[in-house]
């Protein structure tokens, strides 16, 4: 019960409040539906609830609403590859299409951000080790390889080492990744998504302006069901959605080179024309995709002619 909470505890909840103060708004008002007392009651330290507080808090969310989106410095366009799920080839997909948007015209920076906290994978699949430098002005300096600037939190903690964080001081690093790293001049920023629609995909899509959303999915119903979900999250918080991108599509045979469709066939394609967002083509489930991408050699790299 929140009446046994010690103040401290009552204070830690409210200031996380202060984080959501825009989700209620997102959310359609069905019958029954009810905000968390999470998110809207002010408690005193004895356990009480402010009813007046509680009025005057209600009234300021009403007059917010939605954070303000703000770019970030320096970069153009930020362009976000979500997946409703893990396990899809989100992270492989933002890496090459960092990679390919600089292969296709050489005048264009591009920069990599993973905002995957919990399972960052952009410093195995960019081949890159060390600790970000602080400048001046107290602001990161990204990693670089393949002339592709990096940031990740997994940058910032040992390999092995689980990020074991609730949700104030994830949201604390997410700010800290968006806004305070030295890109310089971006054209382009890929954003590398964690996969779902929680809180930390809320957070970033609120906060910053994004050009687009990139979908990726595997063919299977239990895959499309979370893309879905993910495509309606970016419309409601009116974030184009440039795309799906079905991975994973057709395994071929390396000996009888026979075709099989492991989860399903056009799944992603289906749901594209379902959705009307463009379908942006099949990945498939390929040795050399793998074997290139554990090696830190992502394959707009190591094979830049493969269709």
């Amino acid at each position: 019960s929140l009446t046994h909470l010690d103040p401290i505890s009552i204070s830690t909840i409210y200031r996380w409040s202060d984080l959501n103060f825009g989700l209620a708004a997102l959310l359609d008002n069905g019958p029954g539906l009810k905000t968390s007392g999470f998110l809207t009651h002010r408690w005193t330290s004895n356990g009480s609830m402010n009813k007046k507080g509680l009025q005057d808090r209600q009234k300021q969310q009403m007059a917010r609403g939605l954070p303000k989106q703000k770019p970030i410095r320096d970069v153009k366009q930020v362009i976000v590859v979500a997946s409703g799920k893990g396990g899809v080839g989100k992270s492989t997909t933002a890496v090459n299409l960092a990679l390919g948007l600089m292969a296709i015209d050489k005048s264009k920076s591009v920069g990599l951000l993973d905002a995957d906290i919990y399972g960052p994978s952009v410093p195995k699949l960019m081949n890159l080790k060390g600790n970000p430098e602080l400048n001046d002005d107290n602001r990161m300096i990204p990693l670089i390889n393949y002339g592709v600037p990096c940031m990740s939190m997994g940058f910032l903690v040992q390999d092995a080492s689980p990020v074991v964080w609730r949700g104030l001081m994830v949201m604390s690093a997410i700010e800290r990744l968006l806004r305070q790293v030295e890109w310089g001049s971006l054209d382009y920023l890929v954003v590398d998504m964690p996969p779902g629609t929680g809180d930390v995909q809320l957070s970033i899509t609120q906060n910053i302006l994004i050009a687009g959303a990139v979908i990726v999915s595997t063919p299977q119903d239990v895959a499309l069901l979370d893309a879905r979900r993910g495509a309606e999250m970016f419309r409601k918080l009116n974030v184009p959605v440039l795309g799906l991108v079905q991975n994973m599509s057709v395994f071929q045979c390396p000996n009888c080179h026979h075709h099989t469709h492991i989860f399903g066939s056009n799944g992603a394609k289906q749901l594209a024309e379902t959705i009307s967002v463009k379908f942006l083509g099949d990945v498939p489930l390929h040795l050399n995709i793998r074997e290139t991408s554990d090696k830190g050699q992502p394959i707009v790299v190591s094979s830049p002619d493969s269709p």
